[in-house]
């Protein structure tokens, strides 16, 4: 047919898709979809091979500058190029494209696991909530409002701190793969944490501190994770330290964080009260001849922090108090500290927090003695807490703890 810009509007969509030729330009021609899309074309051979060109879609492309597109096609042809290597070459960078699978596990093994010690979680958050929404998408065809529709399906579902937590995991990896020049631009930009986070300031009451170590008992999780949870509160370190701990990290009666474990990069040596060497003396009859102090149910690993949070969260009625996390613990042993009258230069020696000014650079006392007698005076004050008893001015632990 004679194409004019009335015939080509009329045509009209059938059940499959057709193509019409035009009258008098070998090749050249429309094709119509199913939905009614139209596409400009071309077919030509080249070096021999039958091969098809598209010039553009229609009414974007009219039929004046299809015309054109042709013209050129032919004039590359005349001089031996392939009008259609340009489009066959952007066909195969967006074959090669990296999908959001493959850009996650570039992610966790580039950049996530060499650099940082919770590279799990992030790695727990991609397998929950982003995989299963974008695995086959190509990376750089993520946009921002797909970012915000992940976001709200989350907070729909009630956890709008978790979402933080998404976005900041989704941020970190957009971040890396523009680096790498795996995409041109993050999707994250101007997108905003959905949830509302606030200073946490939670510390158990002394009842609170005497129904969750009694309730542990009743608590319907593994004997390891109980203990873990014990002995954050006894030494008030971090509950990633407390469950990355080795044997070999114990002398005596203390214990050495070393630096590569430490959050802040900084070793901190943990003097180990009565009531905690009393958790150590449990954990090894439980240890198997592991080398750590909590180890998981897989081969040559430790115990994963989420394990600790899950077991907390689900046995909540258990406990019958006000709603915790394990931080929390760590927050409640630092204040109780500084209630008893340690000054809060030696709980942060005890915290392992990171001094600022001239001082810190030249102080390198280590603090031992006053670290040994504050973790001591708190082991006897949840000894009292949890069993009522009392020895002179200090409550004491009567059974095991």
């Amino acid at each position: 047919m004679k194409f004019t810009d009335r015939g080509v509007e009329k045509l009209r969509r059938k059940t499959t898709r057709y193509e019409v030729f035009e009258d008098g330009h070998h090749g050249f021609g429309l094709r119509v979809g199913p939905k009614g899309h139209k596409a400009w074309f071309r077919l030509y051979r080249y070096q021999g091979k039958a091969r098809r060109v598209t010039l553009g879609t229609y009414p974007e492309t009219s039929l004046a500058e299809a015309h054109v597109k042709q013209a050129e096609a032919e004039e590359k042809l005349e001089a031996e190029i392939d009008p259609g290597a340009e489009q066959l070459s952007l066909q195969e960078t967006e074959r090669l494209a990296l999908t959001v699978a493959a850009l996650v596990y570039e992610y966790l093994e580039r950049y996530a696991k060499p650099k940082k010690r919770s590279w799990r979680e992030d790695d727990r958050i991609l397998q929950k909530d982003i995989l299963p929404q974008w695995k086959h998408r190509k990376a750089k065809a993520i946009e921002r409002d797909d970012v915000n529709t992940l976001l709200d399906s989350i907070v729909d579902r009630g956890a709008p701190i978790q979402a933080n937590r998404t976005l900041a995991v989704i941020r970190k990896m957009f971040n890396f793969a523009l680096k790498k020049g795996i995409v041109q631009a993050s999707p994250c930009v101007g997108v905003d944490p959905p949830g509302q986070e606030r200073q946490n300031d939670r510390v158990l009451s002394e009842e609170e501190l005497h129904l969750f170590w009694l309730g542990l008992e009743q608590a319907r999780m593994r004997r390891l994770a109980k203990l873990a949870l014990k002995l954050q509160l006894l030494t008030a370190q971090r509950k990633g330290e407390v469950i990355a701990a080795e044997w070999n990290d114990i002398s005596g009666d203390v214990w050495t964080i070393p630096a590569r474990k430490a959050k802040n990069n900084s070793a901190n040596r943990v003097p180990l009260s009565r009531q905690a060497l009393a958790v150590l003396a449990e954990l090894k009859t439980l240890a198997d001849e592991s080398r750590w102090l909590f180890p998981s149910k897989i081969a040559d690993m430790h115990l994963l922090p989420t394990s600790v949070d899950h077991a907390l969260r689900k046995n909540r009625p258990v406990f019958d108090i006000n709603s915790f996390t394990p931080h929390d613990l760590r927050r409640t042993a630092a204040s109780y500290m500084t209630a008893l009258g340690i000054s809060r230069l030696v709980v942060q020696k005890i915290l392992n927090h990171k001094e600022k000014g001239i001082t810190a650079v030249y102080d390198r006392y280590g603090y031992d003695r006053e670290k040994r007698k504050a973790l001591d005076t708190w082991g006897r004050k949840v000894e009292s807490i949890v069993t009522g008893s009392r020895v002179g001015n200090v409550l004491l632990l009567k059974s095991n703890v």
